[in-house]
């Protein structure tokens, strides 16, 4: 299995079980126990854990830290279910091993979409108790941004759509500023994506929608029944239904009517 492979299925391996602990079945750490030769309790990088970044299973799970970012707190958020200091340290050291990527004002949208993702992982790691160090800097990123140009709504929901884990109740800042702003856009484009059977952008889309309905902002359609409409035609992947359980809870506080969860993907 190559290295891209092998990180793909450790991030799906991953949204699964951030999955399970938002329906309740919580209580353990989700990272920490993954690493290989971690004793599942002591948080990586104390004297307890080898040099993680010898062993590829360790580095998959790292990365799959890095893929999945702020939504590794999704249970913590939404649930208020304690975010093991493990993996709290577990989140540190994959920024370790994936550092941030150098961006700046005219860096690309999709070095600025991963500045604002970093942010988001950072904001709600510095959040949790139990874990003092910070390996990112919390702050804004510095970038010449254009999201609040909706005009072109196409493109613009598609970026949109990648900074899904940025939807959530506790993260405030511009890019939730625009999301406000925007409803009509992000409508359109919701509605293009589900034309397009394009489900994994229509259910990240779906995610600040309802955001939107969970802040009291009047929306220009009814989120709910396309939240069943995605969940019946295309709510498949680990990663797609842990965006739709996030949208169910958004809109009902419930996750439980999210149906379907997917096998857990092979280490």
């Amino acid at each position: 299995m190559s290295s891209r492979a092998a990180y793909a299925a450790a991030a799906d391996e991953l949204a699964s079980r951030v999955l399970r602990a938002l329906r309740g079945a919580g209580g353990a750490a989700l990272v920490a126990p993954h690493l290989d030769g971690s004793p599942g309790t002591s948080p990586a990088g104390s004297p307890d854990f080898p040099d993680l970044l010898d062993s590829p299973g360790s580095v998959a799970a790292l990365a799959a830290v890095r893929v999945i970012g702020a939504d590794t707190f999704t249970p913590h958020v939404l649930t208020g279910a304690p975010f093991h200091p493990a993996d709290a340290a577990a989140v540190a050291r994959a920024f370790e091993a994936f550092p941030v990527p150098g961006h700046g004002p005219s860096a690309p949208p999709d070095e600025r979409t991963a500045a604002w993702r970093d942010w988001a992982t950072a904001q709600l790691l510095a959040r949790t108790r139990g874990y003092a160090g910070n390996p990112v800097a919390a702050t804004l990123p510095e970038t010449r941004d254009d999201l609040a140009d909706t005009t072109d709504w196409q493109r613009w929901s598609v970026r949109m759509a990648q900074l899904a884990p940025l939807a959530t109740p506790v993260l405030e800042g511009p890019v939730r500023d625009v999301a406000r702003d925007a409803a009509l856009p992000l409508s359109r484009g919701l509605t293009r994506s589900v034309l397009r059977r394009d489900f994994p952008t229509a259910v990240r889309l779906l995610r600040w929608l309802a955001l939107l309905h969970h802040d009291g902002v009047a929306l220009p359609l009814e989120p709910e029944p396309v939240l069943d409409h995605i969940r019946l035609l295309g709510g498949t992947g680990p990663r797609t239904a842990l965006d739709l359980a996030v949208a169910a809870h958004l809109l009902t506080g419930r996750t439980e009517d999210v149906r379907n969860e997917p096998t857990e993907a092979p280490a």
